[in-house]
């Protein structure tokens, strides 16, 4: 199965052309949508990696797709300027999981 990165930036698209992932840089909501359902046809791709931005600024179209399909697996990374996800998000994640306070 092959990687496929969605990004907003041209950074992060660079950065993963040298790692060998294919990918598009988009910016608008209907770009990704478009950009979206072209990746989702393609059988041949296990993983999708969008750039986090995506996830705070469009969710309904990010969740919908991790609720309503087992593959690909979508996976939203950090761009160049950082994570935008708070130092503790593992931890408080767990705690919120299991319900113990590491």
């Amino acid at each position: 199965m092959k990687m496929y990165l969605i990004s907003d930036n041209i950074d992060t698209w660079t950065g993963m052309r040298l790692a060998g992932v294919d990918g598009a840089v988009v910016h608008e909501r209907d770009e990704l949508k478009r950009e979206l359902d072209k990746v989702l046809a393609d059988k041949s791709i296990g993983i999708i990696l969008l750039t986090e931005k995506f996830g705070r600024e469009f969710p309904e179209i990010i969740d919908n797709v991790k609720l309503e399909r087992k593959l690909p697996l979508i996976v939203e990374i950090p761009d160049r300027h950082g994570t935008g996800r708070k130092p503790d998000f593992i931890t408080s994640y767990v705690n919120e999981a299991i319900g113990l306070k590491l």
